[in-house]
């Protein structure tokens, strides 16, 4: 049975900037803002849009196995909504048989976003899924990107 756990964040970026970083150049981004944990993200299928499948490469140190392929499963530019959810590797070795997360961003102000992150997921024991430490690490991704982006970088 998929069960959900949702967390929040209000980044002090535009939606807009912020919705290009998580939905469009995640490629890039994704290991400009995560440098010592993401070796890069390679798109093995498709065009961005829903179905797209990725590798996430992590550094052999950081993660075991060292990657994580997810595919695209919801993508909606009107309301900037995108769903990834793990097909190998990654979660999926550490005690999940299904692991999803969603991202839906809305504006708050002109330089403000909120973030609202939904992980759906099946456990293979309920008591190994320790979704706060997961959460923990989207959130720390989102803030981690958050500062990438106040930095001045966009690519």
């Amino acid at each position: 049975m998929v069960k959900e756990f949702s967390t929040q964040a209000d980044l002090s970026v535009g939606i807009e900037t912020l919705w290009q970083a998580v939905a469009k150049d995640f490629i890039v981004t994704g290991p400009k803002v995560l440098p010592n944990i993401v070796k890069d993200v390679q798109v093995i299928e498709g065009d961005g849009g829903i179905g797209t499948k990725l590798i996430f490469n992590f550094f052999p140190d950081v993660a075991d196995p060292s990657y994580q392929k997810e595919i695209i499963t919801e993508l909606d530019e009107s309301s900037h909504e995108i769903g990834l959810q793990v097909t190998e590797g990654g979660y999926l070795n550490h005690g999940f048989s299904y692991y999803k997360t969603t991202f839906q961003l809305s504006a708050i102000e002109e330089l403000r976003t909120l973030v609202k992150v939904k992980i759906s997921y099946e456990a293979e024991q309920e008591e190994n899924a320790n979704l706060t430490k997961k959460a923990e690490s989207t959130l720390f991704y989102l803030r981690s990107l958050e500062k990438y982006l106040l930095e001045g970088h966009s690519r």
